[in-house]
């Protein structure tokens, strides 16, 4: 099945907007913008969506509203609502076991501890893609995860992502025009741009 939901994970609020694990907000907001998408605030499937046109194509761009750790909900509402099977979804969210800005695609799998994608399996099982990006490890081993993944960028590192935006909104397009299997093999080249 084809790619027609792409869903950005984060926390809602100003207080997260530059967080780590609002990096998939992010770059559906980017996506949003680039091609003209107005964000609408749909209350019953507690998510903030925007309808949006890419070559020929109608995508569905979907930001959860219900927190991180209940992301399931809102995107399994909406798929059960319009009778979509998880294999229809593009998920972009953060990843702390890859290096700051770094990506990768890829297909099932467990959630490797991100409570966002262990409710989302729960809600709407295996089978949507998944674009992960680097945010870095903890700087030290002993920092609690919850308060390392809802810090803020620095400086730096908002320069580095800054970059990384427009490449990323170039692998989605890769994804919806050429498929997942000739999208995984260019986006997961250690030297991919």
């Amino acid at each position: 099945m084809s790619i027609t939901v792409i869903a950005g994970l984060g926390n809602p609020g100003l207080k997260y907007r530059n967080t780590r694990h609002n990096i998939g907000f992010a770059v559906v907001d980017k996506l949003a913008s680039k091609l003209g998408g107005v964000w609408k605030h749909e209350a019953k499937f507690e998510a903030d969506i925007a309808i949006v046109t890419l070559d020929d194509r109608k995508l569905l761009l979907v930001k959860p509203q219900t927190f991180m750790n209940a992301s399931g909900r809102a995107l399994g509402a909406i798929l059960r609502y319009r009778k979509l099977d998880a294999s229809s979804m593009l998920v972009v969210y953060d990843d702390i076991t890859l290096d700051l800005a770094r990506v990768k695609l890829s297909l099932n799998g467990s959630h490797g501890g991100h409570n966002g994608i262990s409710d989302l399996i729960e809600q709407v099982g295996t089978g949507f893609l998944r674009y992960r990006i680097g945010v870095g490890a903890k700087p030290h081993k002993e920092m609690d995860l919850a308060d390392y993944v809802l810090s803020q960028f620095t400086q730096d590192e908002q320069l580095l992502l800054a970059d990384l935006m427009p490449k990323s909104i170039e692998h989605i397009r890769l994804v919806i025009d050429n498929g997942t299997e000739p999208a995984m093999n260019f986006i997961n080249q250690r030297t991919a741009p």
